[in-house]
Protein backbone atom coordinates (compact mmCIF):
# COMPACT_ATOMS: atom_id res chain seq x y z
CA UNK A 1 0.00 0.00 0.00
CA UNK A 2 1.20 3.49 -0.79
CA UNK A 3 0.58 5.34 2.45
CA UNK A 4 1.47 9.00 2.89
CA UNK A 5 3.72 8.15 5.84
CA UNK A 6 5.85 5.93 3.58
CA UNK A 7 6.65 8.70 1.08
CA UNK A 8 6.40 11.96 3.02
CA UNK A 9 9.44 13.99 4.01
CA UNK A 10 9.96 13.21 7.68
CA UNK A 11 11.69 15.21 10.42
CA UNK A 12 10.03 18.28 8.96
CA UNK A 13 11.25 21.67 10.16
CA UNK A 14 8.48 23.78 11.69
CA UNK A 15 8.19 27.34 12.99
CA UNK A 16 6.08 29.12 15.58
CA UNK A 17 3.65 31.95 14.78
CA UNK A 18 5.74 34.56 16.58
CA UNK A 19 8.91 33.80 14.60
CA UNK A 20 9.97 36.69 12.37
CA UNK A 21 10.08 36.67 8.59
CA UNK A 22 13.79 37.39 8.84
CA UNK A 23 14.26 34.20 10.86
CA UNK A 24 12.19 32.17 8.38
CA UNK A 25 14.19 33.46 5.40
CA UNK A 26 17.43 32.49 7.14
CA UNK A 27 15.96 29.09 8.05
CA UNK A 28 14.89 28.39 4.47
CA UNK A 29 18.32 29.30 3.15
CA UNK A 30 20.15 27.25 5.76
CA UNK A 31 18.02 24.11 5.37
CA UNK A 32 17.39 24.56 1.62
CA UNK A 33 13.62 24.31 2.03
CA UNK A 34 10.77 26.29 0.49
CA UNK A 35 7.85 25.58 2.84
CA UNK A 36 7.56 25.62 6.62
CA UNK A 37 4.55 24.36 8.62
CA UNK A 38 3.64 26.61 11.54
CA UNK A 39 2.79 24.96 14.86
CA UNK A 40 1.59 26.19 18.22
CA UNK A 41 1.43 23.93 21.28
CA UNK A 42 2.18 20.98 19.01
CA UNK A 43 -0.76 21.65 16.67
CA UNK A 44 -0.69 22.79 13.04
CA UNK A 45 -1.93 26.39 12.81
CA UNK A 46 -0.49 27.60 9.51
CA UNK A 47 1.90 27.26 6.61
CA UNK A 48 4.40 29.74 5.21
CA UNK A 49 6.21 29.45 1.88
CA UNK A 50 8.74 31.43 -0.12
CA UNK A 51 5.93 32.53 -2.41
CA UNK A 52 3.86 33.89 0.47
CA UNK A 53 6.82 35.90 1.74
CA UNK A 54 7.47 37.35 -1.73
CA UNK A 55 3.80 38.19 -2.28
CA UNK A 56 3.46 39.80 1.13
CA UNK A 57 5.55 42.77 -0.02
CA UNK A 58 7.95 42.54 2.91
CA UNK A 59 10.89 41.58 0.71
CA UNK A 60 10.34 43.89 -2.26
CA UNK A 61 9.62 47.23 -0.66
CA UNK A 62 11.91 49.05 -3.10
CA UNK A 63 11.41 52.46 -1.51
CA UNK A 64 13.08 51.25 1.69
CA UNK A 65 16.78 51.27 2.44
CA UNK A 66 18.54 48.00 3.28
CA UNK A 67 18.48 48.99 6.94
CA UNK A 68 14.76 49.76 6.84
CA UNK A 69 13.99 46.54 4.96
CA UNK A 70 15.94 44.41 7.43
CA UNK A 71 14.15 46.16 10.27
CA UNK A 72 10.78 45.43 8.65
CA UNK A 73 11.66 41.75 8.19
CA UNK A 74 12.81 41.49 11.80
CA UNK A 75 9.53 42.94 13.08
CA UNK A 76 7.05 41.14 10.81
CA UNK A 77 5.91 37.85 12.32
CA UNK A 78 5.00 34.62 10.58
CA UNK A 79 1.42 34.86 11.87
CA UNK A 80 0.77 37.95 9.72
CA UNK A 81 1.93 36.30 6.48
CA UNK A 82 1.14 32.58 6.82
CA UNK A 83 -1.98 30.93 5.46
CA UNK A 84 -4.15 29.95 8.40
CA UNK A 85 -6.65 27.61 6.75
CA UNK A 86 -4.13 24.90 5.98
CA UNK A 87 -5.05 21.94 3.81
CA UNK A 88 -3.37 18.92 5.37
CA UNK A 89 -3.50 15.15 5.10
CA UNK A 90 -3.44 12.30 7.61
CA UNK A 91 -0.29 10.19 7.59
CA UNK A 92 -2.33 7.00 7.09
CA UNK A 93 -4.11 8.21 3.95
CA UNK A 94 -3.15 6.81 0.55
CA UNK A 95 -0.77 8.74 -1.69
CA UNK A 96 -3.46 8.75 -4.39
CA UNK A 97 -5.72 10.70 -2.04
CA UNK A 98 -2.95 13.17 -1.18
CA UNK A 99 -2.13 13.67 -4.86
CA UNK A 100 -5.78 14.27 -5.74
CA UNK A 101 -6.04 16.77 -2.89
CA UNK A 102 -3.02 18.69 -4.16
CA UNK A 103 -4.36 18.76 -7.72
CA UNK A 104 -7.89 19.72 -6.68
CA UNK A 105 -6.65 22.62 -4.57
CA UNK A 106 -3.80 23.62 -6.90
CA UNK A 107 -1.18 23.43 -4.16
CA UNK A 108 2.37 22.09 -4.12
CA UNK A 109 2.48 20.51 -0.68
CA UNK A 110 0.46 19.10 2.19
CA UNK A 111 1.53 19.15 5.83
CA UNK A 112 1.05 15.66 7.26
CA UNK A 113 -0.57 15.13 10.65
CA UNK A 114 -1.24 12.15 12.89
CA UNK A 115 -4.39 11.26 14.81
CA UNK A 116 -3.45 13.76 17.53
CA UNK A 117 -3.09 16.62 15.06
CA UNK A 118 0.69 16.74 15.40
CA UNK A 119 2.81 17.47 12.34
CA UNK A 120 4.76 14.34 11.39
CA UNK A 121 5.92 15.30 7.91
CA UNK A 122 5.16 17.08 4.67
CA UNK A 123 4.23 15.76 1.22
CA UNK A 124 5.49 17.73 -1.77
CA UNK A 125 5.27 17.29 -5.51
CA UNK A 126 8.70 15.63 -5.43
CA UNK A 127 7.36 12.99 -3.03
CA UNK A 128 4.52 12.30 -5.47
CA UNK A 129 7.08 11.87 -8.28
CA UNK A 130 9.08 9.42 -6.14
CA UNK A 131 5.93 7.39 -5.47
CA UNK A 132 5.08 7.29 -9.18
CA UNK A 133 8.56 6.08 -10.12
CA UNK A 134 8.44 3.45 -7.39
CA UNK A 135 5.07 2.15 -8.59
CA UNK A 136 6.54 1.51 -12.04
CA UNK A 137 9.91 0.28 -10.72
CA UNK A 138 11.89 2.80 -12.72
CA UNK A 139 15.12 2.36 -10.76
CA UNK A 140 15.12 -1.42 -11.04
CA UNK A 141 17.16 -3.43 -13.53
CA UNK A 142 14.93 -5.19 -16.05
CA UNK A 143 12.57 -4.51 -18.93
CA UNK A 144 9.57 -2.23 -19.35
CA UNK A 145 7.13 -3.76 -21.82
CA UNK A 146 3.90 -2.09 -22.94
CA UNK A 147 1.29 -4.51 -24.27
CA UNK A 148 -2.24 -3.98 -25.62
CA UNK A 149 -4.84 -6.40 -24.27
CA UNK A 150 -8.61 -6.80 -24.44
CA UNK A 151 -10.40 -5.27 -21.47
CA UNK A 152 -11.95 -8.48 -20.18
CA UNK A 153 -11.97 -10.67 -17.09
CA UNK A 154 -8.85 -12.82 -16.87
CA UNK A 155 -6.85 -10.78 -19.38
CA UNK A 156 -3.94 -10.17 -17.01
CA UNK A 157 -3.96 -13.80 -15.88
CA UNK A 158 -3.68 -15.07 -19.45
CA UNK A 159 -0.91 -12.61 -20.20
CA UNK A 160 1.05 -13.52 -17.07
CA UNK A 161 1.08 -17.19 -18.13
CA UNK A 162 3.30 -16.24 -21.07
CA UNK A 163 5.76 -14.58 -18.68
CA UNK A 164 5.77 -17.74 -16.54
CA UNK A 165 6.41 -19.91 -19.60
CA UNK A 166 9.40 -17.72 -20.44
CA UNK A 167 10.62 -17.84 -16.81
CA UNK A 168 10.28 -14.07 -16.45
CA UNK A 169 9.03 -12.50 -13.23
CA UNK A 170 6.62 -9.55 -13.30
CA UNK A 171 7.68 -6.96 -10.72
CA UNK A 172 5.27 -4.09 -11.44
CA UNK A 173 2.23 -3.56 -13.61
CA UNK A 174 0.23 -0.47 -14.52
CA UNK A 175 -2.86 -0.01 -16.68
CA UNK A 176 -3.64 3.04 -18.79
CA UNK A 177 -5.48 4.23 -21.89
CA UNK A 178 -8.76 2.31 -22.05
CA UNK A 179 -10.22 2.81 -25.52
CA UNK A 180 -12.61 0.72 -27.63
CA UNK A 181 -12.31 -2.23 -25.25
CA UNK A 182 -8.50 -2.20 -25.35
CA UNK A 183 -6.21 -1.47 -22.40
CA UNK A 184 -2.49 -0.80 -22.47
CA UNK A 185 -0.50 -2.55 -19.77
CA UNK A 186 2.91 -1.28 -18.68
CA UNK A 187 4.76 -4.29 -17.29
CA UNK A 188 8.06 -4.11 -15.44
CA UNK A 189 9.82 -7.48 -15.40
CA UNK A 190 13.19 -8.81 -14.26
CA UNK A 191 14.75 -9.83 -17.58
CA UNK A 192 17.33 -7.74 -19.40
CA UNK A 193 17.00 -9.91 -22.51
CA UNK A 194 13.32 -9.69 -23.47
CA UNK A 195 13.62 -10.64 -27.16
CA UNK A 196 12.26 -14.19 -26.78
CA UNK A 197 9.48 -12.98 -24.49
CA UNK A 198 8.48 -10.23 -26.91
CA UNK A 199 8.47 -12.67 -29.83
CA UNK A 200 6.33 -15.12 -27.85
CA UNK A 201 3.84 -12.39 -26.92
CA UNK A 202 3.48 -11.32 -30.55
CA UNK A 203 3.25 -14.91 -31.74
CA UNK A 204 0.31 -15.43 -29.39
CA UNK A 205 -1.56 -12.41 -30.71
CA UNK A 206 -0.50 -9.63 -28.36
CA UNK A 207 0.56 -6.25 -29.70
CA UNK A 208 3.78 -5.07 -28.06
CA UNK A 209 3.80 -1.28 -28.25
CA UNK A 210 7.16 -0.70 -26.62
CA UNK A 211 10.03 -2.57 -25.02
CA UNK A 212 12.66 -0.72 -23.01
CA UNK A 213 15.60 -2.37 -21.23
CA UNK A 214 17.33 -0.93 -18.17
CA UNK A 215 20.46 -2.95 -17.46
CA UNK A 216 22.10 -0.78 -14.82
Amino acid sequence: MFKVKDYMTKNVICAEPDATISQIIDLMKEKEIHRVPVVEKGQLVGLITEGMISNSGTTNATSLSIYELNYLLSKTTVSTVMVKKVISVDENELMEYATQKMLKNNIGCLPVINASGEVTGIVTQNDVFKCFLNVLGWDEVGSRITVSVKDEIGAIGKLSEIFVENKVNINHIGVYSFEDGIANLVIRCDTTDPDDLQADLERKGYKVLECFVRDK
